[in-house]
């Protein structure tokens, strides 16, 4: 059956809440420390929407300037094992926006079962390292590689230049009137990247205060997502923020970084408890004729 992980591996590089420094001392003097990740990691089974959707990560944290030294000491450390899925979920649409079950964009080494056994592929360098000196057999021509995994469309991907004529459509405000700002819809998506940062007093040390930088996740479906210093919020609405979270994956992301900002992995049609679907949202744009 269908097995795909309720979360994704995003955690694994961009953590929920994560310590970014601590500042530490009193009477004119303190201490800066970071808290760059150092530890190796190897995420084992990752279906191809996730290893593909941290390629997304990949073209904002590491591929736009500045670097966020963070993720990318944590994606220089880890190695990425996907797995093909051996059938599709209910809600998955990866085939309508370029992908497959057996797309193996992302990872670093490969596996399609086969019989009792599995296909290996190796995709990286870092991938080969990792197999080191295990002895790999190679494949019985008796296994043949599974075949494609067949799969009728429930939406396909609108053109960038569908986007901008929409932006005043009274749609937005209509699926907003459902939306309850729970944001579980990008807690669960593999590529939703927003995070807010605070300064956090901790218990003071013998050696003066002692304070902490964090960041955690954060989507700008959130109320006060967008509200500004002067106390102006420009997406009050919740059309408005449901609009900008279509637009930042499908128009803003891949205008800025390259690939569009979604994995067709489900989750958010899975998990959002008013039914708002992501692939009903991209056939109203692509039948759209404003």
């Amino acid at each position: 059956g269908f097995d795909r992980p309720d979360m994704g591996i995003k955690g694994a590089f961009l953590p929920a809440t994560e310590t970014l420094f601590t500042i530490q001392g009193g009477n004119g003097s303190y201490t800066i420390t970071d808290n760059i990740p150092a530890d190796e990691q190897v995420i084992f089974g990752v279906r191809p929407c996730d290893s593909r959707g941290i390629l997304a990560l990949d073209a904002l944290f590491i591929e736009t300037e500045p670097v966020d030294i963070y993720y990318a000491r944590r994606r220089q450390k880890s190695v990425i094992i996907g797995l093909a899925c051996s059938t599709m979920g209910e809600y998955c649409f990866c085939t309508n926006l370029g992908s497959s079950p057996t797309d193996n964009q992302g990872a670093d080494l490969f596996l399609t079962k086969s019989g009792s056994g599995y296909w290996l592929d190796i995709i990286t360098e870092k991938g080969r390292n990792l197999l080191g000196t295990y002895a790999i057999q190679q494949s019985d021509p008796t296994h043949s590689r599974p075949p494609e995994i067949e799969h009728s469309a429930n939406a396909s991907l609108p053109d960038l230049e569908k986007w901008p004529p929409l932006f005043a459509d009274e749609y937005w405000e209509a699926v907003g009137e459902r939306c309850l700002s729970c944001r579980i819809c990008a807690y669960v998506c593999p590529t939703c990247r927003c995070f807010d940062i605070r300064d956090e007093t901790l218990p003071p040390a013998e050696d003066g205060a002692k304070y902490e930088r964090i960041r955690c996740w954060d989507s700008c479906l959130g109320e006060s997502y967008s509200q500004v210093a002067g106390g102006h919020n420009p997406r009050v609405a919740k059309g408005d923020r449901l609009r900008n979270r279509f637009y930042c994956k499908f128009y803003y992301f891949p205008q800025q970084h390259g690939p569009i900002a979604c994995t067709g992995c489900g989750r958010c049609v899975e998990a959002c408890p008013v039914n708002i679907d992501i692939t009903e949202v991209l056939q109203h744009v692509l039948e759209a004729t404003l």
